[in-house]
């Protein structure tokens, strides 16, 4: 969970005089342009907005522009992860609860729900969460009010939602996984995220972003990339978006021995050299974004924590990952 306060006026603003950067989001690329306009039309509304795009596209952080930019900036923005809980604990983590409700109730305990009033909350991976939250969830929006677990109080709050995923909630209404009705009054204004393939010319300047972060943050002199190498990051396939260059960046300041990153200091980016020099290659993105997954996941020993790491991914997009593309640990 993640609350964050704006306390001065004006403040979120400093960061966007870096050229191609809004509101802490850095992208060129016309679709980008696009998604900053639609973003500030949206954050002077209380419309609930629905992000969605592949793991790794930064829908945090156009969440966390769209409350900086609204009349709630002054208030608790709460970030809520629902694939990080259980059923049970997800329910309690957004209601609250009563004192005695269940085993371990010790106290009366505000919700996130509760705890944001006036803000808001942003939902990510929304297409995780049980039946039941989304029954609850629903009431939630169509009221404003709510009811701690066990208890019977009326309790009124004053909150925006947010919510993201990189599921297909459309494919899983249909497949009744989840509510249609849900789905629609969280989708009234949907925003979606081109993956960081389809904006390719944003690459060199996340590069050099995340290339300045990462040297001042480590503190070291490292003034730019290798011709050869910043033509590597470009055009490498980038199955997990933005977060995976930026881990990958990381990798290479932490390892780099000179004021430039070579290639030799980037991680998995020689993957389609690879697959070109195949005989029977294929060239479909799908199989090399299997294939590339498989070769992190033995290269660490299956320890799925550390492959998601590298990936740029989380571990339950890992999940998915490989349960949809059948792979299997053959040692």
């Amino acid at each position: 969970m993640t609350i964050d306060r704006q306390t001065q006026p004006g403040a979120e603003k400093i960061l966007d005089k870096t050229p191609g950067q809004f509101e802490r989001i850095v992208g060129n690329d016309p679709k980008m342009q696009k998604l900053y306009q639609l973003i500030e039309d949206v954050a002077v509304t209380d419309t609930t907005v629905m992000i969605q795009g592949e793991s790794g596209t930064g829908k945090e952080l156009v969440a966390r522009a769209i409350h900086r930019l609204s009349p709630r900036k002054n208030k608790p923005f709460i970030v809520i992860n629902c694939s990080a809980y259980p059923e049970t604990l997800l329910e309690s983590e957004l209601f609250g609860y009563e004192k005695g409700a269940f085993t371990g109730a010790s106290k009366t305990w505000a919700g996130r729900f509760e705890q944001a009033d006036g803000g808001t909350v942003f939902l990510d991976e929304i297409g995780d969460i049980s039946p039941q939250a989304q029954v609850k969830l629903l009431r939630v929006l169509q009221t404003q009010k709510l009811k701690r677990i066990g208890g019977d109080e009326i309790i009124n709050v004053d909150i925006r939602i947010i919510t993201a995923s990189n599921k297909n909630l459309k494919e899983q209404v249909q497949a009744r996984e989840f509510r249609a009705d849900l789905f629609y009054r969280l989708n009234v204004i949907p925003v979606f995220l081109p993956a960081l393939r389809d904006k390719a010319g944003d690459i060199p300047l996340l590069a050099r972003h995340f290339l300045n972060k990462y040297a001042e943050k480590l503190g070291k002199i490292i003034i730019d990339f290798t011709p050869d190498a910043l033509e590597e990051l470009k055009n490498y396939n980038w199955p997990g978006n933005s977060r995976e260059l930026e881990h990958s960046i990381e990798y290479a300041v932490t390892l780099a021995k000179q004021d430039r990153i070579q290639s030799g200091d980037l991680p998995f980016i020689n993957l389609e050299a690879e697959v070109d020099s195949s005989p029977d290659k294929d060239e479909t993105l799908a199989t090399n974004e299997k294939r590339h997954i498989l070769k992190i996941l033995e290269a660490s020993d299956w320890n799925k924590k550390v492959a998601a790491s590298r990936l740029g991914i989380s571990r339950s997009t890992l999940y998915d990952k490989i349960k949809r593309f059948d792979l299997k640990n053959q040692t």
